[in-house]
């Protein structure tokens, strides 16, 4: 039965500084990682640090890391999954790239958060428009979906998990204020509800305005599709590699039978059309 390697970094905001990147590439490669998962705002700086910024900067920055990441996929033969700005005539806007040794596809959030404290939706420029289904790709043997962070608290996301049977869903965050809990337990949940591994990456570092210190505080992980977390890092520093068993998906879902049941009544309702 298929295996995966994943792996997911778990980093402040890199800046420029690309030779931490290659450091934990190497060590994923010699462990056999096929897919690495980076989290929101590690090759971008945090939006808020934007204002003192020039768009050039920004732009540049993205422009090196994506050249980076394609050269680190060729050269190590790992798939790229990372949050990463891209500009536009329009303004910034807040993407997801998959990079291979071979092409490069983009996704588009398409629900940020809209609060005061801290409105990704009024900074960037992504079109506030009817959902589209979620980046889905393969991978020896796994249907693959990345998901951005907010974007969890969605069900029509998570509709398509289980229509399109996905086995791992991508997650890149940028959690903070102490919200551990809610985060384990949401993913826990999704995990078991819709059959699947769901792993996690989330950045660390601070940003600091006149009214609050944002923490992020890491709690990257790896949760089976029994809602169980199989591997999960604190708050330093560090890189998470587990193997993945198609098995474990299969098992899940012919023992719980979700899928199966809506199924039926998918079937009862086409006949009576």
């Amino acid at each position: 039965m298929a295996q995966l390697v994943v792996a997911a970094l778990q980093l402040p905001t890199l800046g420029m500084n690309a030779t931490r990147l290659e450091f934990y590439l190497k060590k994923a490669a010699e462990r056999g990682a096929d897919v690495m998962l980076l989290g929101e705002y590690v090759l971008n700086h945090f939006f808020k640090e934007f204002a003192t910024m020039a768009p050039n900067m920004v732009k540049e920055q993205t422009k090196k890391h994506l050249e980076l990441l394609k050269n680190l996929s060729i050269k190590y033969d790992i798939v790229f999954i990372a949050p990463i700005i891209i500009t536009k005539k329009d303004g910034y806007h807040k993407t997801i790239v998959k990079i291979t040794a071979k092409n490069t596809r983009y996704y588009e959030q398409q629900i940020l958060l809209p609060y005061t404290h801290w409105n990704e939706k009024k900074f960037f420029a992504n079109e506030v428009a009817p959902l589209k289904d979620a980046m889905t790709f393969n991978l020896k043997g796994f249907k693959v979906m990345v998901m951005a962070g907010f974007e969890l608290h969605f069900d029509p996301f998570w509709e398509q998990v289980t229509h399109k049977k996905v086995d791992l869903v991508l997650l890149p965050t940028a959690s903070t204020f102490g919200s551990h809990n809610r985060w384990r337990e949401i993913i826990k949940t999704k995990a078991f509800l819709h059959g699947c591994y769901v792993l996690r990456a989330n950045r660390l570092g601070e940003y600091s305005d006149e009214e609050v210190k944002w923490k992020f505080y890491g709690d990257t992980m790896l949760v089976s599709p029994e809602g169980e977390v199989e591997m999960m890092l604190e708050d330093k520093e560090s890189m998470l590699v587990e193997v993945i068993e198609k098995s474990e998906v299969l098992e899940h879902r012919k023992a719980w039978g979700f899928e199966r049941e809506l199924k039926l009544r998918e079937d009862k309702a086409n006949d009576t059309k």
